[in-house]
């Protein structure tokens, strides 16, 4: 049953409902902007209730039957009566599980913000997310400061919002419908890799829905039961409790997890540092967004392969495979249980040179691998047809380069994704060594340039064009050979450059998660753009 509530704040009267189990997880439902109000959601509130949850909803000033103008309200009070509201009506200090439509998917990062660990679940439904500028800018009547904000172009790519939601550890469900007319496909994808960077996430399809969801569940019970179970599954272990049990089975008697953290660095997979209690250090692979989910069988499959071949090889200093799960049978989501390695990734300009060239020869180390049985040959991770570059000619030129057939090559033994991020370094100066190379799901027998190509374009990126221009000679210089001639290494060096369009920010990610907040979307976009102009004067 649920009960209303009159709850005041700031002199306006906030009017809700609540109820259920006070002993239980909260699940506080909030909807979206314009003529969007509580009744539309109370379905979903009840069926939070029906399923053991204490469950909270209001009107936020402006809306339904809450007193106050909706012109008046901003982002920052709708966080801020939102807080009222929760520490009025939910169970002191329990568990959250914050639940918003549209609108309120911001306002839902920000209490997320502000509860911290106390949350345990999220549900996103057809989210928004905002320039940090248009927090505290009051609604007015849609054409003022705040309308004026939003639509610029892009505004919402650097959003708080979504350094939030990456960093966020626990259970998240993204309600996507299949036709949205209010929220662009760029914002809703962002959301999803912020999600899938920590959290234990699903992606939760409504094909036939459009942006108003509160109304779609609302009418369709099945789907508001099976978003509701999706948004509890395992939240005691905050979604991950099959996970769990199958590394505990791996690890067998005697053993057991004593902590764990995340590693940074990736964006396929999340990684995660398990400290054993006698000493020993594992790392999980984990795939929670739906492309590499769906591929996950093949990708976990063929580097299990791979660490095995690798068991030993001289100058490839590996992780031994440990286990692994690759259809989730077993686990919530495809993993892949390894040997930790020592030392860390390194995207900062310390010894930046000396790096290099340590780079370049430990790619030299790789493609001289001879395995017994070839791996896949290379799949193109973009096409002239595929690309969505910036307008200008130069682009254009570019992607005329990729237009033709690929050249014809020497195979290799490619790790197909190296780049700092895949590479741990330990010590400095004169004592600074790799003592690992990683992730190796995409390993393929293809051309060297591809791999020296890839490296290329995450240097450019990282630390300028010209670190980027240059690895060539650097790799070249410690004994790499077979690379094209001029024209198909352009191609080579072009195919891979342009698969970082039209958004190197997306990619970058994990480098700011490890503390490059310089490597802004226009820092990355500059950086690109000059890159391609510096590889077709080089080369064309």
């Amino acid at each position: 049953m649920l009960f209303d509530f009159t709850h005041d704040h700031e002199g306006e009267q906030l009017r809700g409902v609540y109820g259920g189990d006070p002993s239980g997880a909260t699940a506080v439902v909030l909807h979206g902007a314009g003529t969007s109000s509580t009744e539309r959601l109370l379905p979903l509130v009840r069926e939070f209730v029906a399923r053991g949850c204490r469950g909270i909803a209001f009107d936020f000033s402006g809306h339904g039957e809450s007193t106050g103008k909706l012109a008046e309200l901003s982002l920052w009070r709708r966080f801020e009566q939102a807080v009222a509201v929760i520490d009025a009506y939910a169970a002191a200090d329990g568990p959250l599980v914050l639940v918003g439509f549209s609108m309120s998917g911001q306002t839902v990062a920000d209490l997320v913000r502000h509860y911290g660990d106390r949350v345990a679940a999220l549900g996103l439904c057809a989210p928004a997310v905002y320039t940090a500028e248009a927090w505290d800018v009051p609604f007015e009547d849609g054409n003022g400061r705040f309308s004026e904000l939003i639509r610029q172009p892009d505004s919402w790519r650097e959003a708080p919002a979504l350094q939030v939601l990456r960093a966020y550890e626990g259970r998240a469900v993204l309600a996507v419908p299949g036709t949205d007319a209010v929220i662009p496909t760029a914002v809703t994808e962002s959301v999803q890799d912020a999600l899938a960077a920590r959290a234990q996430y699903t992606r939760f399809e409504l094909p036939d829905a459009q942006h108003q969801l509160g109304m779609w569940f609302r009418e369709h019970g099945d789907d508001r039961r099976e978003f509701v179970e999706a948004a509890l599954t395992g939240l005691d272990d905050r979604g991950w409790t099959a996970t769990r049990t199958w590394v505990a089975k791996q690890l067998g008697d005697g053993r057991a997890v004593a902590d764990m953290r995340p590693l940074y660095g990736g964006w396929s997979s999340q990684m995660r540092r398990l400290s054993l209690d006698d000493g020993t250090d594992l790392v999980q692979r984990t795939f929670v967004k739906p492309f590499f989910r769906h591929h996950g069988p093949g990708l976990l499959a063929r580097e299990a392969s791979v660490l095995a071949l690798l068991a030993g090889q001289e100058g490839i200093p590996a992780p031994e495979l440990v286990a692994v799960d690759a259809t989730a049978e077993h686990c919530d989501h495809p993993t892949l249980l390894m040997s930790a390695l020592p030392g860390r990734v390194r995207v900062d300009a310390d010894d930046l040179d000396r790096r290099l060239d340590l780079l370049a020869a430990q790619l030299v180390r790789v493609h001289g691998v001879v395995p017994d049985e070839r791996p896949r040959t290379y799949q193109a991770w973009t096409s002239a047809e595929r690309v969505r570059t910036p307008d200008g000619a130069l682009w254009e030129r570019a992607v005329d380069v990729i237009r033709r057939d690929p050249p014809p090559y020497e195979g290799r033994f490619l790790h197909r994704d190296f780049h700092p991020g895949n590479v741990l370094f330990t010590g400095a100066g004169p004592e600074l060594r790799i003592t690992g190379v990683v992730d190796w799901v995409e390993t393929s027998w293809g051309p060297a340039d591809l791999d020296v190509a890839h490296c290329s374009t995450a240097l450019a990126l990282l630390h300028g064009p010209e670190h980027g221009l240059h690895f060539r000679e650097r790799y070249e210089a410690h004994g790499g050979g077979q690379l094209a001639d001029d024209p198909d290494h352009l191609y080579w060096r072009l195919l891979d450059a342009l698969h970082y369009c039209p958004d190197a920010a997306k990619l970058a990610g994990p480098w700011r998660d490890l503390g490059r907040d310089d490597l802004t979307s226009e820092v990355l976009a500059e950086r690109l753009e000059a890159y391609v102009d510096g590889l077709l004067r080089r080369y064309g």
